[in-house]
């Protein structure tokens, strides 16, 4: 009852919680968690992504089928090849605040030009 009198409050729609809540469990799996950090530095293909999350291309496919239908990644056709990219930038966000939690430190940019 106390939260009667909190200006402000809200609580967010059931529908939204659910599919915040789906988003969560897409990034619950390592190779789900490389496929997207992948994609954050740009878009790529199967074959691409496979050799950077250390699996299959019909592992990465399969994952990428789910990261779809979660509405976290897109695809275009380009030719033969299937390109993927993120679907929302607001992800970045939360994959790297993610990963910082678990001790990830990305580069600097000094430590970048320097390579």
């Amino acid at each position: 009852m106390g939260h009667q009198g909190i200006e402000g409050f809200a609580m967010p729609e059931p529908d939204e919680v659910r599919r915040a809540a789906e988003a969560l469990r897409m990034l619950g799996d390592p190779t789900r968690l490389n496929i997207l950090w992948a994609l954050m530095q740009g878009e790529t293909s199967v074959a691409c992504l496979a050799e950077l999350a250390h699996t299959s291309p019909t592992a990465v496919s399969q994952h990428l089928t789910k990261l779809r239908l979660a509405g976290l990644v897109t695809n275009r056709r380009e030719g033969t090849f299937v390109i993927y990219t993120l679907a929302d930038r607001h992800l970045e966000a939360l994959l790297r605040q993610t990963l910082s939690h678990a001790g990830h430190r990305p580069p600097t940019e000094a430590e970048l030009q320097h390579g």
